[in-house]
């Protein structure tokens, strides 16, 4: 494969910074991929993508392994610089072409209507502006393009969701590189005007403790428009 950009290029500045949070999360996901089960849920949401895509929060880089050989390039964006640093490193390992760039979903730096699909992998829930990037995230698309989408949110009855939104104003986002527990990611889509296709809400882990963190939805969004891409 090659790679068309290093991604971490020298005068870029960084659209976050959470370096001690970065190096945590670096770890603490490796271990997820098999103790969690979460490496075959990025198998599900990147199975049968082709084309264009890009990847929004792309993190260390964990789903460049899992994208079929039939996209013929991943831009991959990434604010944070040690994430992106490792996104490289993934991005060298993959079976397909992936270029790591830094930037923000609320302002991506790409070209309208430039791609086949969008990939949101555990990025919501922290972006600052949520209805902000999704409006660029329709600005991407083509016309019928697709979203992918692996998030967690809301969940649970009273308590929990309370126990959520508490955590939200208080302590969590300090702690957590901006992350929100509350969030509702399908109601984020919806109303930012994208067609909701299927999509399945699960518990992570699904066996073990139910934290503010397990409720989690995967699924398919589209763009209205001509050149409908569901297949």
């Amino acid at each position: 494969m090659s790679l068309r950009s290093a991604g971490a290029r020298k005068g870029a500045r960084d659209a976050v910074h959470h370096p001690v949070f970065a190096r945590y999360y670096a770890r603490v996901s490796v271990t997820a991929e098999t103790r969690m089960g979460l490496g075959a849920v990025r198998g599900r949401l990147l199975a049968g993508l082709s084309g264009r895509i890009l990847e929004v929060g792309a993190g260390n880089g964990l789903n460049f392994a899992h994208y079929p050989t039939t996209v013929s390039e991943v831009v991959a964006i990434e604010p944070e610089r040690v994430l992106r640093q490792l996104a490289v490193e993934s991005a060298m390992r993959a079976g397909v072409p992936v270029d790591v760039v830094p930037g923000a979903a609320e302002a991506l730096p790409v070209k309208s209507e430039a791609f086949d699909a969008v990939v949101l992998s555990l990025v919501l829930c922290s972006v600052r502006d949520v209805r902000r990037a999704l409006g660029e995230i329709r600005r991407v698309l083509r016309p019928g393009g697709q979203v992918r989408f692996f998030e967690h949110g809301a969940g649970g009855g009273r308590a929990m969701r309370t126990t959520q939104r508490a955590l939200d104003g208080t302590v969590w986002p300090l702690l957590t590189g901006g992350c929100h527990l509350s969030r509702d990611p399908v109601a984020a889509l919806r109303g930012a005007g994208f067609e909701l296709g299927p999509y399945r809400r699960m518990l992570l882990p699904e066996k073990g403790p139910v934290l503010p963190t397990s409720y989690c939805v995967l699924g398919t969004a589209w763009r209205p428009g001509t050149g409908d891409a569901r297949r």
